[in-house]
């Protein structure tokens, strides 16, 4: 009998197992693996061929201009522009769609390829740019719908030597339903792409009650496991999906948080796949040693959260993680981890506690929009409302010990809402003081020259720290007059850190790319608007349009007159400093002939003369090379904090009544 043969039986019991699987299988999560572009792990291939081979899928592609309309979008991911008009309910092939829209987008031929081992729908792309990546067009031009391991693996091109003109194949992630899943009335897999802020409750909602377990099953993940933004997660749909629905409420309960993308090194999802290739006795081992290891981590993770102390609520740094997300918490705006972390080192506030300190949010206690002013234990304070994932900014801001740094004393959970609570800058901001009506009767004392250097200097110092003096360093990314505070001192602390980035989040540890190019006028440099380019010289530059405005009094960037937002005129100023953006004009201050004429016309009138025409000249070079086009040709903020160091202390020794003297060596040529 040939069942006396070991290998006889192993081979039948594996064959046997791998049938079994395959019938009733679901796809991995790629648990952000994708962005490790060197490690070429199964997941980032693709969905496993596991069903039929070919089928109708659908993906979600979010408005993004120039792919804007159901013709672009189309076009880009290779599907029918009549078919995503219908799906959407848009007007027209031609309709304008809102930025960061959701679209669904039919995939009529989702099939086994790459020789037959995983589900995609290809399309081709054709490079536009020089700086074009497999890692900028997965993560950036195609949003996450593919992975850079894909396409270095169904390309002929060798990743550094990428040409403008190349055809790429791009292999899109889609999927089929399983037996298991056609057998329970699953007709269609959708491909969606989770945004920040997204939950499985909410997607399940968005489709039309899918059901939050079949999505876990779908994935293979279990409700203890993150999810992240910018990667694909399958929707098992009974029947063919319509336009998403935007409107729904938060769920009821807490449900597991979305928190931001940072690389995976293995994630949580070891239990995944651990059957393929064993004989049926070795697998179910596996399956009881791996059920048991999830229970662990369950029940350890559910006495973490549950965890008491004996301290009250809101007056200790131990409050207790149950009064964070208990009843009055309707959704997530926070990390588990970011909870975890917040505990061990802010104060937790109740609800209540802040109501009273600002007198219920009222309209007198208004800071500035969601930002209100208020009083705890005798200290004055202030209370910023936001929505979504915040964790990243608690985790920063809570191992930050700076003096030009606002800091974070606490946080409060309510409703889906955090409430943070800072230090009170009791002069407020910076902007305030250089662009505010001059008939607001709180700013009409002018910020004098050592001031505005002294500002500047506080500012590169706290740039500086952030860049170089702590681990991993961070990149603030919205550096403008309006973040940085004046305290009591007139000593500068910059503060709103929402969009505050680390520099070592890829193998490169400085350069970074986004898709998600957000920030103010006039303050991002050329890089960044362009090409998505993050480094810590996005700070140099607006730091360099800061100290423009410190000169200058005017705004990073003013509108021509028939916009509406005409730059301020201020006695026979030359138009040239009037209009457009101070990033660009400061250039021309420094550059050509009548340096010292152009120079007295940008600076601000308010100052009456008195400043060291020299430092000035010496602070505008430097604002200049801050604003340099190319990042490379930009001094970094240690060089930049030295300069301001040495034109401050010549300013705190400059006497008004020299500067006669002074500007004679200033000649008109220079």
């Amino acid at each position: 009998m040939f069942f006396r043969h070991p290998s006889t039986v192993y081979f039948l019991l594996t064959t046997i197992t791998i049938i079994i699987l395959q019938s009733h299988a679901q796809q991995t999560y790629v648990d952000n693996k994708q962005l490790a572009c060197e490690n070429n792990d199964t997941i980032t291939l693709g969905y496993t061929c596991n069903a039929a081979a070919t089928c109708r899928s659908y993906l979600t592609f979010r408005s993004q201009p120039p792919y804007n309309t159901p013709t672009t979008i189309a076009t880009l991911l290779n599907s029918n522009p009549d078919d995503v008009t219908s799906i959407n309910n848009f007007t027209s092939n031609s309709f304008i769609i809102q930025t960061d829209t959701a679209v669904i987008v039919p995939i009529s031929n989702c099939s086994c390829s790459d020789g037959g081992n995983y589900y995609q729908h290809n399309t081709d792309y054709e490079l536009k740019f020089t700086n074009e990546t497999y890692f900028s067009l997965a993560n950036n031009t195609f949003q996450g719908l593919t992975t850079c391991q894909a396409l270095i693996n169904q390309n002929p091109y060798n990743f550094r030597n990428l040409l403008v003109g190349d055809n790429i194949t791009i292999p899109l992630r889609c999927a089929c339903p399983t037996a298991n899943q056609t057998a329970a009335g699953i007709k269609y897999l959708l491909s969606y792409l989770i945004e920040t802020g997204d939950t499985i409750d909410y997607i399940s909602q968005a489709f039309g009650g899918v059901g939050k377990q079949r999505i876990l099953d779908a994935n293979e993940l279990n409700a203890t496991q993150v999810i992240f933004p910018y990667t694909p997660l399958l929707v098992p749909l009974t029947t063919e999906p319509t336009r998403i629905n935007t409107s729904i409420t938060p769920p009821s309960q807490p449900s597991p948080p979305v928190i931001p993308v940072t690389p995976s090194n293995g994630g949580s999802s070891s239990n995944k796949g651990v059957f393929i290739g064993v004989g049926i006795g070795v697998g179910l081992l596996i399956l009881v040693s791996v059920f048991g290891v999830f229970i662990w981590f369950s029940r350890k993770k559910k006495v973490q959260q549950t965890k008491t102390y004996n301290s009250p609520p809101g007056k200790s740094k131990n409050s207790a993680t149950a009064a964070l997300i208990g009843p009055e918490s309707n959704s997530w705006s926070i990390s588990t981890e970011g909870l975890r972390i917040a505990i061990e080192s802010l104060t937790v506030y109740k609800y209540e506690e802040l109501q009273k300190a600002t007198g219920d949010f009222s309209e007198d206690k208004r800071v500035k929009g969601s930002v209100y002013k208020g009083v705890f234990n005798g200290d004055l304070a202030v209370v910023k409302i936001m929505k979504g994932d915040v964790a990243g900014e608690i985790n920063m801001l809570q191992q930050i010990n700076h003096s030009n740094i606002i800091r974070l004393s606490g946080f409060c959970l309510h409703q889906g809402n955090t409430y943070l609570v800072y230090e009170f800058a009791e002069n407020g901001s910076l902007s305030d003081w250089l662009h505010a009506d001059t008939k607001n009767a709180t700013f009409e004392y002018v910020l004098d020259w050592k001031q505005r250097v002294q500002i500047a200097h506080n500012v590169s110092d706290a740039l500086n720290y952030l860049h170089n003096f702590i681990t991993p360093p961070y990149i603030h990314k919205n550096l403008t007059s309006s973040n940085v505070l004046l305290d009591a001192n007139m000593r500068a602390k910059i503060t709103n850190f929402e969009l505050a980035r680390s520099v070592d989040e890829n193998d490169n540890g400085e350069l970074q790319l986004t898709r998600h190019v957000v920030g103010t006028f006039g303050y991002m440099p050329p890089e960044y608007i362009e090409n998505g380019l993050i480094s810590p010289k996005m700070d140099v530059f607006a730091l360099g349009v800061l100290m423009s405005e410190l000169l200058s009094g005017k705004e990073a960037a003013t509108r021509p007159p028939e916009g509406g937002g005409g730059g301020e005129k201020k006695g026979d100023e030359s138009t040239v400093v009037q209009q457009g953006q101070l990033s660009e004009t400061i250039k021309e201050v420094v550059g050509g002939d009548n340096v010292r004429n152009k120079l007295a016309e940008f600076m601000d009138g308010r100052l009456r003369g008195e400043y060291p025409v020299e430092l000035a000249y010496s602070m505008a070079e430097l604002a200049s090379k801050c604003v340099a086009a190319d990042l490379n040709d930009r001094p970094s903020v240690t060089e930049v904090f030295m300069t301001l160091s040495q034109i401050l202390s010549s300013s705190l020794d400059w006497d008004p009544s020299d500067e006669l003297e002074h500007s004679r060596s200033l000649s008109l040529g220079r």
